[in-house]
């Protein structure tokens, strides 16, 4: 297929004159690559934004049997882009194969999970319709009928993540769910792939014709500039945002939206350093084994996981644990980051922590290439990590902050002392679970998902599953951004009422 560099409005690829360029990254070669991105006008935004308005009138008229051989439609056409879908990822992020194979496999699951949905729904979307009876004998006054169901808010502002090319991205679970509420989508692509977002609205293109859908249910707009994604959160027919990335963005993008005379909700997914805690008992019987499994996650994707596990609480005499731990990440050999500005802020962020102060630096992978990261292993005791907020934050990459907890009491400080999480591991026996009963009961509320003796990295997409978290790991701890729950963010109540 043919790569144009062009965004797509309402059924259009569209290049503007004189149009400013850029170009995506080859993390491999550490260079750029050679196909053109064509930086899409502000005028260009709003067409698609206006398309996107006036598509909402026939979209949200739309029978959820017709939204779901919609998308049907689109996961069979990702099916469809074959080998050449996962060599441009591949080139566009040196993430492995058999990893892309994977996510574009849940991609497609992920849309025809939320296809099933609306397929099986027979009391509303996710059977959430309530009905009250009327009763007009009722006095003094007779009760009315009254409906409540679910309506779409309307237009949504997608952005796509630089980690999950396919499941956070152009056709990723923000989409998804947007367009199974009923509701249009504008969605500005990552500049760390853009032409695995091209291809992947080649998909959803194909799909629109195929199924009759309005064209302006979907735009892609290319952007490299800041400007664009400031006027799409800004623009007037956008009633929702779906955001996964860094908090800095995510806070620039929410300080943009309180300017607007309507408030809307952002939905962002920031980022977490999902703690795992590890119990007495566990340590001691099996502390070899966790350790490594605790190893392979971080190193999973180079540490790019939204759920890699950044933090680990330990005993102070899990001995076992820690040597192995330090034997796995000192024979890692180091591998690229999804851009250079990630690789430069990975880099920072353990220059910092190799010189704060009661932090020291137990074991570090092998570095192949200056370009890459490697695995760093820093240990601290609970009270400096306490005292030290800067040792809470994440890093993105293969880095680990081993907190080292002398007793029950400070375990549980140290959890008391947690921002929010997305996810928190507990490794531990039965009888370490009924032992810090209370502990765990407290973690709850720190975490958004909470695993039992399970690494953290791997979210499975299914109707229970929630994906987010008490601020700051996401901007909503209400709401999920996998499952088929992630539908309800871009719904809202509406009642109906009659006398009978």
């Amino acid at each position: 297929m043919q790569i144009s560099g062009a965004s797509y409005i309402a059924g259009q690829w569209c290049i503007a004159e004189g149009a400013d360029k850029f170009f995506g990254f080859s993390p491999k070669l550490n260079q750029p690559l050679t196909t053109p991105i064509f930086e899409a006008t502000e005028q260009m935004l709003q067409q698609a934004v206006s398309a996107a308005e006036q598509a909402f009138v026939v979209y949200r008229q739309t029978s959820p049997a017709e939204r779901a051989t919609f998308l049907y439609a689109i996961a069979d056409e990702i099916e469809a882009l074959g080998e050449q879908l996962l060599e441009v990822t591949h080139q566009e992020t040196n993430l492995p194969l058999v990893r892309l194979q994977g996510e574009r496999g849940r991609t497609m699951n992920q849309l025809r999970a939320f296809a099933q949905s609306l397929e099986q729904c027979k009391n509303g979307l996710l059977d959430l319709d309530i009905k009250d009876q009327a009763d007009p004998n009722r006095t003094p006054l007779a009760k009315p009928y009254t409906h409540l169901s679910y309506l779409p808010v309307g237009v949504v502002a997608v952005f796509g993540a630089s980690n999950f090319p396919y499941a956070f991205s152009t056709l990723g679970g923000d989409t998804a769910a947007a367009l199974a509420a009923g509701c249009p989508v504008v969605m500005k692509s990552h500049t760390a792939h853009p032409v695995t977002s091209e291809l992947m609205t080649h998909a959803i293109d194909k799909a629109i014709a195929k199924t009759g859908m309005p064209k302006g249910v979907f735009s892609m707009i290319q952007a490299k500039g800041y400007g664009i994604a400031h006027q799409l959160v800004a623009a007037q027919p956008i009633k929702a945002v779906g955001f996964t990335g860094s908090f800095g963005v995510a806070q620039k993008l929410m300080e943009t939206i309180a300017t607007r005379k309507e408030a809307i909700p952002f939905y962002g997914e920031l980022g977490s350093t999902n703690p795992q805690v590890v119990f007495a008992q566990k340590a001691a019987e099996q502390g070899k084994q966790l350790a490594q499994s605790l190893c392979q996650s971080v190193l999973m994707g180079n540490g790019q996981f939204c759920t890699s596990p950044g933090l680990w609480l330990v005993p102070s005499d899990a001995e076992e644990l820690i040597e192995e731990a330090i034997e796995q990440l000192s024979q890692s050999k180091s591998d690229t980051l999804l851009s250079p500005n990630i690789v430069r802020s990975f880099k920072r962020s353990v220059e910092l922590l190799k010189n704060a102060q009661g932090v020291s630096l137990l074991a570090q992978g092998v570095l192949e290439q200056t370009f890459h990261a490697n695995a760093h292993l820093f240990c601290t005791d609970a009270n400096t990590y306490m005292e030290n907020k800067q040792l809470h934050e994440e890093v993105f990459g293969p880095s680990v902050m081993m907190v080292k907890y002398d007793n029950a009491q400070q375990l549980k400080q140290l959890v008391d002392s947690l921002e929010g999480q997305l996810s928190a591991s507990i490794h531990g026996s039965n009888n370490d679970f009924v032992t810090n009963a209370q502990l765990i009961e407290a973690l709850q509320y720190k975490v958004g998902r909470i695993i039992e003796n399970q690494m953290p990295t791997g979210v499975e997409v299914c109707a229970s599953m929630n994906h987010g978290g008490p601020f700051p790991s996401s901007t909503d701890v209400r709401s999920t951004s996998v499952g088929l729950n992630a539908m309800l963010r871009f719904l809202r109540p509406i009642c109906r009422q009659r006398a009978e």
